[in-house]
C-alpha cells in the first residue's frame, strides 16, 4: 500500500515540476481511501457500532495539524512573494482550504467568468484533500446507515454495502461523464463527479478475498497497473479532459494493483513497491503532496518565470521532500500520538483552524490596507479618459490599486437576476427607485460587462434602467464568432435575441467589432449586422461599441516588471487600430445603427497605453478595468444619450 501511495505521489509531484499536467495520482489517492476506509469500517461495523467520533478525531489529528503548517508557512512565504494583485485571490482560497472546501471555491471559479484572470493559486492542489476530508466525514455516515438497516449482521451488511456502493458508483460515474462533457472545468473540482472513484476502491475492499486469482494472475495484474499508471500521465492531460471516462484509466489501474496485492513473487510488482525507499516515500507521500505544489509556485514567481527547467524542478523536489521530512517528524508523528480526548481533539482541531484564520486575517488587512477608494476616479488626480480631452494629470497614485486590480469587474450580479431561458447565464436587471425613463439592453461577451461600467453613471443621470444579458466569449451574433463549433454560443445568441424582442427596450447597447490585435486583425463579422438588421425590423436603436484592444500579456503584470512609463506595456495605435474601422466597410448595416469608436477613448493619437489618467486601462490582456471603465462616462455621454434618447 506504501509503494502505491509513493507510486501515486511521485506521478503528481514528477509531473507537476515538469510537465504542469495531471498524471492520475490524485484518482490513485481516491482509490486507496476508497478501499482502506470501506475496509476498516466494514470489519468494524462487523463487530458492533461504529465510534463515528472517535474515527473523526483521528483524522483530525492525522491529517488538520500537516495541513495548517503548509498553510501557514504558505502565507508567510506568499505575503513576501507574490504580487500583491494575488493576495486577494489567495487569502480567499486559504480560508476554503482550512475549512477543507477549496474544491467548491475552485469549481464556483471556474462558472464565474470575472474568475478567469485568477491564476493558479498556491494551495490549489489542495482541492483533492478538500475531497478526501468530505468522503472521510460522509463515508462514516453512509457504512453506519447500512450497518442499521442490515442489523450488523455480517452478510447482510457486505450484501447490502455492495448493493450501496454499486448504486453509488453507477449514478456518481454517469453524473460525472455529463458534467464533464457539458462543463469540464467545473466538473474536475465537483465533489460528487469524484465520489465512484471512491466506491470502486470500496467494492475492492469488500470482495479482495472473494475471488481465487493465482499467483500468476496477480502478478500479471500489478505489472499492468503500474504500466498502465506511468502511461496516463505521459497520454493523458487530465487537466483538461478528467474526471469522466477519462479517469477510469488511473482508477482501474489503480485497482489491479491493489488486487496483486503481495504476491511474493520474484516477478511481482511488489518487489518494487515494498522497496525500502518507496516505503519511506510513501510514508512521507502526505507531507510531501502538500508541500511539493507551493514551493513550486512560489519558485516560479521568485525567479519570474512560466517554467522551472531541469535543475530547477531538482532544487524544488529537493526542497520539497526536505520540508515534507520536517513536517513529518515534527508535527504529523507528534500530533498522532497526542494523548488527549475525543473532545480535546476537536477543541486542539479548532485552534489550529484558528491560528491559520489569523494568519489569513493578517494577510487580508495587509491586502486592504494596501487599497486605495475609488472616490476619486475623474477628478484632478485620476482623471482617466478625461484626461485624453483636459491634458495628461501629474503622476500620481494608480486606481485600482495593484492589491485589487485582478477584481476590478464591474459586478452586475448584484442586480435583480433571473436566468436567461434554458441557460445558466443570468438577466440581470439594476434595480431603481422610480419608474425609468428609457430602459437600455446591453447584450453580449465580457468586453460589454465592462463597458456597462461607463453606462451605470450616465444611466443614473438620467434615470434610465439598464438590463444586462452576457456571456462571456460569445458576442451578440447570428453565428459563435469566437468558437465557431460552441453551438452552446449559438443557442445563447437566439435566447437572447427572443429576450430583447419580448421586452422591446428603448436602446440595444453591443459590439460593434471583435478580435482588435497587433497587425490590424480587428473586424465586424456579417453575424453582427444580421443581429442589428433584427432589431432595426423591432424598430430598436442600437449603440454598436468599437471593441477595445486584446495584448499577448497581462497589461498589470508587465507594469509590475517593466515600470508604468515602459514601453513594452502598450502598442502603437496604428498597430492595433485601422483609420478606417471595419463596419465602415460593412454592407447592410441598418439605419438603426450608432457607432461609438472607443479606438479614442482607450488611444491617445499614437498610443494604446496601459494607463491613462493615472487610471489603470486593462486589468489582464483584454478586459478594461471597472475603473477605467468608470471615466469613460465623463467623455462618452453626450454620444450615448443621443442614442438613447
Amino acid at each position: 500500500m506504501q509503494g502505491l501511495r509513493a507510486l501515486a505521489v511521485a506521478l503528481v509531484v514528477l509531473h507537476h515540476v515538469w510537465t504542469g499536467r495531471v498524471s492520475g495520482g490524485v484518482d490513485v489517492f481516491f482509490v486507496i481511501s476508497g478501499f482502506l476506509l470501506t475496509g476498516q469500517l466494514a470489519r468494524a461495523a462487523g463487530r458492533g457500532p461504529l465510534e463515528l467520533r472517535r474515527r473523526w478525531s483521528r483524522m483530525v489529528l492525522r491529517l488538520l495539524p500537516a495541513a495548517a503548517t503548509v498553510l501557514i508557512g504558505t502565507v508567510v512565504a506568499g505575503a513576501v512573494l507574490l504580487p500583491e494583485g494575488r493576495w486577494n485571490q489567495t487569502v480567499r482560497e486559504v480560508v476554503a482550504t482550512v475549512f477543507f472546501v477549496e474544491n467548491w471555491q475552485l469549481a464556483a471559479d471556474a462558472v464565474d467568468y470575472a474568475a478567469r484572470s485568477n491564476t493558479t493559486s498556491v494551495v490549489q492542489h489542495f482541492w483533492s484533500l478538500s475531497i478526501q476530508v468530505q468522503f472521510f466525514v460522509v463515508w462514516p455516515l453512509l457504512v453506519a446507515l447500512v450497518a442499521l438497516v442490515a442489523g450488523n449482521a455480517t452478510h447482510r451488511l457486505h450484501t447490502h454495502l455492495t448493493l450501496v456502493l454499486l448504486g453509488v458508483f453507477g449514478c456518481s460515474l454517469s453524473f460525472s461523464v455529463a458534467l464533464t462533457a457539458a462543463d469540464q472545468p467545473q466538473a474536475y473540482f465537483h465533489s460528487l463527479t469524484r465520489v465512484w472513484e471512491f466506491a470502486l476502491g470500496g467494492l475492492l475492499a469488500l470482495w479482495i478475498d472473494r475471488v481465487p486469482w493465482t499467483r500468476g494472475e496477480r502478478v500479471a495484474f500489478g505489472w499492468i497497473g503500474v504500466i498502465g499508471l506511468l502511461a496516463c500521465g505521459f497520454v493523458l492531460d487530465g487537466a483538461s479532459v478528467f474526471p469522466g471516462y477519462a479517469a477510469l484509466w488511473p482508477v482501474v489501474c489503480a485497482l489491479l494493483v491493489l488486487q496483486a496485492g503481495v504476491t511474493r513473487s520474484r516477478y511481482g510488482v511488489d518487489r518494487f513497491l515494498t522497496w525500502p525507499p518507496a516505503r519511506r516515500l510513501g510514508d512521507l507521500s502526505y507531507p510531501l503532496y502538500l508541500w511539493h505544489w507551493p514551493v513550486l509556485m512560489l519558485f516560479m514567481v521568485a525567479r519570474d518565470r512560466d517554467s522551472v527547467g531541469l535543475l530547477g524542478g531538482l532544487a524544488v523536489i529537493a526542497l520539497s521532500v526536505l520540508l515534507a521530512v520536517f513536517t513529518s517528524r515534527a508535527v504529523e508523528d507528534p500530533a498522532v500520538r497526542l494523548p488527549i480526548g475525543v473532545g480535546d481533539t476537536y477543541r486542539f482541531g479548532a485552534a489550529t483552524v484558528t491560528v491559520v484564520l489569523i494568519a489569513a486575517s493578517l494577510w487580508q488587512l495587509a491586502a486592504t490596507h494596501r487599497d486605495r477608494p475609488s472616490d476619486g476616479l475623474g477628478g484632478p488626480e485620476n482623471p482617466g479618459a478625461v484626461a485624453l480631452v483636459d491634458g495628461a494629470p501629474e503622476p500620481g497614485p494608480l486606481l485600482p490599486a495593484p492589491v485589487s486590480v485582478y477584481e476590478d469587474w464591474v459586478r452586475v450580479d448584484e442586480w435583480d437576476c433571473s436566468p436567461l431561458a434554458g441557460f445558466r447565464t443570468d438577466v440581470c436587471t439594476q434595480p431603481v427607485e422610480a419608474p425609468p425613463s428609457r430602459r437600455v439592453v446591453v447584450v453580449g461577451d465580457s468586453h460589454l460587462q465592462q463597458f456597462t461600467g461607463a453606462l451605470i453613471p450616465i444611466a443614473a443621470q438620467h434615470g434610465w434602467q439598464l438590463t444586462t444579458m452576457l456571456q462571456g466569449a460569445c458576442p451578440f451574433s447570428t453565428a459563435s464568432e469566437v468558437d465557431p463549433e460552441n453551438a452552446e454560443c449559438l443557442a445563447w445568441n437566439d435566447a437572447a435575441a427572443a429576450e430583447i424582442a419580448a421586452m422591446r427596450p428603448d436602446a440595444v447597447v453591443t459590439l460593434a467589432s471583435r478580435d482588435v490585435r497587433s497587425d490590424r486583425t480587428e473586424q465586424t463579422p456579417p453575424g453582427f449586422v444580421e443581429r442589428w438588421q433584427q432589431l432595426d425590423e423591432l424598430g430598436i436603436p442600437v449603440l454598436a461599441v468599437r471593441d477595445n484592444p486584446r495584448f499577448d500579456y497581462s497589461v498589470p503584470d508587465c507594469m509590475r516588471q517593466e515600470g508604468r512609463d515602459a514601453q513594452a506595456c502598450g502598442a502603437d495605435r496604428d498597430d492595433i487600430y485601422a483609420p478606417e474601422p471595419p463596419y465602415a466597410r460593412r454592407e447592410g448595416v441598418p439605419p438603426n445603427v450608432t457607432f461609438l469608436d472607443l479606438a479614442d477613448f482607450v488611444c491617445d493619437e499614437s498610443r494604446c497605453p496601459a494607463e491613462i489618467g493615472n487610471v489603470l486601462v486593462y486589468l489582464d490582456d483584454n478586459h478594461l478595468t471597472a475603473a477605467y471603465a468608470r471615466t469613460l462616462a465623463f467623455v462618452i455621454e453626450d454620444r450615448v444619450v443621443t442614442t438613447v434618447g
